[in-house]
């Protein structure tokens, strides 16, 4: 009987090693899965703040991009209206040196 106590101890002491072991690896596991928590509630944080800082961005852009084609548009009507201005400025140039001309072959300013 006691070869068979003896047998019995060490089936225990096998068991209890084994249940050890066990509790170890649970508290390592506990500690990965920790780290894990922590680092996915830091990226959660990260993405957070880039996501805040991609819509400011983004409505920045939008404003500069509707102040530059407002921008776009001042440009061209006035590109537009100073080209009128030149045809104008032409025209009324064309005239004054037809009206000067004919006033040249006059009688009336012919000096002797």
């Amino acid at each position: 009987m006691t070869q068979q106590g003896a047998v019995l101890q060490g089936y225990n002491n096998e068991l209890v090693k084994c249940i050890e072991d066990l509790c170890m690896q649970k508290e390592e596991l506990n500690k990965q899965i920790q780290q894990a928590e922590e680092e996915k509630n830091k990226l959660q944080h990260e993405i957070q703040v880039l996501s805040e800082q991609l819509e400011y961005v983004c409505e920045n852009l939008a404003q500069k991009v509707a102040s530059r084609n407002e921008l776009d548009k001042i440009l061209a009507e006035t590109e537009a209206a100073y080209m009128k201005i030149l045809d104008s400025s032409r025209s009324l140039l064309n005239v004054l040196k037809k009206e000067v001309g004919s006033l040249k072959h006059s009688p009336d300013l012919k000096t002797n």
